[in-house]
């Protein structure tokens, strides 16, 4: 597994709390060993982002990835509160 960081995640990624941060990456091992592991909560997004996944960091805080077709490569786009599903 690959994971791509997008310029617009890393400047996102950048101004999170520290606290955020390292929850972030705590879900992030989890997400390497098992992207669906149910700690994560990982869910297909609708609507205009339909061709997009969510986890969750925590209850308010989630990450939108991007599976490639090969299924071995995830972008991570963005990663905020449910405000970047707008």
């Amino acid at each position: 597994m690959k994971i791509i960081y997008t310029s617009k995640f890393e400047r996102e990624y950048k101004k999170l709390p520290k606290f955020l941060k390292y929850l972030a990456e705590e879900k992030e091992k989890i997400f390497r060993k098992n992207p669906f592991d149910k700690k994560l909560n990982a869910h297909k997004l609708h609507g205009k982002l339909k061709d997009f996944w969510s986890f969750s960091i925590n209850y308010d805080w989630r990450i939108i990835f991007e599976i490639s077709k090969n299924k071995k490569v995830f972008y991570f786009h963005s990663v905020g509160n449910h405000k970047i599903y707008k």
